[in-house]
């Protein structure tokens, strides 16, 4: 039988109980009032990776494509994603260690080895979104060549990611003024250019629109309930567990991730808006989405629109980058307990990335495969999260609530069925 596993405790402090962090009390406070938008921080550095290159290309190619029909599956997916990075967020609280952590401590060896293998692809798949992304608006910005964009990239990622040394704060700073200059972005383009109240309404109605929507469906799933920060989350919460009472920091995360997905969905939901309006029924053709897109905003409401399109897509991938590189030490960190020099780290997972753009291959295209493999990693960080936060040992109090586990479970059910029938139907085309 497994042990629950043992707490830092202070030199004169009693054995705690499982799941219970020491020090801490189960009600609120001034103290906890005070520290509470601090708190706030880790549910916005999720939140940047919801808003991410990928799902730029995932929802503009949708609306490109298919109009309003597919902002259900935006819906459903921002939903899920919201559920689960509450409980990645209170498992970081009530244990004091990350999801990664918690898997080497009570999975056996060869599971371990495997997450951590499979962790790492998604990775490079998430920066291959990433780099792209960003090596994207700067191309619509300064006109500088894709491959030599990505290089700037990774430059800028390198200072963001350096902020962390002088405390999480201002990192977390960081990565939200990104986020709210992406969202000021497609708030400016939205208003500029309207949408249909009665179309948006009708494509809440869960139902695919033929061809390859069902492809596109997995992408903006992948794009949204993303396998790396549903690690990370829970590795930015551990360290605030002393920070105040736990009632009032399960509160103040709970009203983080409410705040930051919710705006993240919002903004998911404009960017296939803003194709819907611009590009559906239009003739397409083989243009690029994302490049049409902001042409079309050029031509549509003038060239202010536009700018504020490129500057978000920039603002997108930079923000993301840095928080997939932080995510990407977490995983080997708490799988392996072992650590590379993130230079090596950032240089190994942005080849791919490098790599599709010295070749040509086309920009959204390329964000939209990568969005699809992120599907399929999901169930492998999703299983884990859901069966340490519906274990008492390690919880204590705080574990899952039977109609928690039982959605969280449904949860991770539809999407693995949903990823089994794309493979089937992908291998039974071929």
């Amino acid at each position: 039988m497994l042990e629950p596993h043992p707490r830092v405790r202070p030199r004169t402090a009693a054995v705690p109980a499982p799941g219970r962090p020491v020090g801490r009390t189960t009600g609120g406070g001034p103290a906890a009032r005070r520290s509470g938008p601090a708190l706030l921080g880790p549910a916005f550095v999720a939140a940047v990776a919801y808003i991410d290159p990928g799902n730029f290309a995932t929802n503009i190619t949708a609306g490109a494509h298919y109009g309003y029909a597919l902002v259900w599956v935006i819906v459903a997916a921002n939903l899920v994603a919201m559920l689960v990075q509450y409980l990645s967020a209170k498992l970081g609280l009530a244990t004091g260690e990350d999801l990664p952590e918690l898997c080497r401590r009570h999975f056996p060896a060869s599971v371990v080895r495997g997450l951590w293998v499979q962790a790492e692809l998604v990775a490079m798949a998430t920066d291959l979104a990433e780099f792209v992304g960003a090596a994207v608006g700067l191309y619509l910005l300064f006109g500088v060549p894709l491959p030599f964009a990505g290089a700037i990239t990774a430059v800028v990622a390198f200072g963001v990611l350096a902020l962390d040394r002088r405390g999480h704060g201002r990192f977390e700073q960081a990565i939200t003024a990104l986020f709210g200059i992406v969202f000021l972005g497609f708030a400016y383009d939205l208003v500029r250019l309207g949408l249909d109240p009665g179309a948006l309404l009708a494509g809440t109605r869960p139902e695919f629109a033929g061809g390859d929507s069902a492809v596109l469906a997995a992408g903006i799933i992948g794009a949204t309930v993303m396998p790396h920060v549903v690690y990370l989350h829970s590795a930015l919460t551990k360290s605030r567990a002393q920070a105040a009472p736990w009632r009032a920091l399960l509160r103040s995360q709970r009203r983080g991730v409410l705040v930051a997905l919710g705006t993240a969905g919002v903004v998911n939901i404009a960017m296939l808006v803003l194709a819907a309006v611009l590009l559906h029924g239009h003739g397409l053709g083989d243009a690029d989405p994302i490049l049409a897109a902001h042409a079309g905003l050029g031509r549509a409401v003038g060239g202010a629109a536009a700018l504020a399109f490129a500057v978000a897509l920039l603002a997108s991938g930079l923000s993301s980058s840095s928080v997939g590189t932080y995510a990407g030490q977490v995983v080997m960190s708490g799988f392996l307990r072992r650590g590379i020099p993130l230079v090596l780290r950032r240089g190994l997972t942005m080849l791919p990335a490098l790599v599709v753009l010295a070749l040509g291959v086309p920009a959204t295209d390329s964000l939209v495969f990568s969005q699809v493999v992120l599907s399929f990693g999901i169930p492998f960080a999703l299983v884990p999260l859901v069966l340490l936060t519906g274990r008492a040992d390690v919880m204590g109090e705080f574990v899952n609530r039977r109609v928690t586990a039982v959605t969280a479970v449904c949860c991770v059910a539809v999407i693995s069925v949903f990823n089994l029938y794309l493979a089937t139907k992908s291998l039974v085309g071929a």
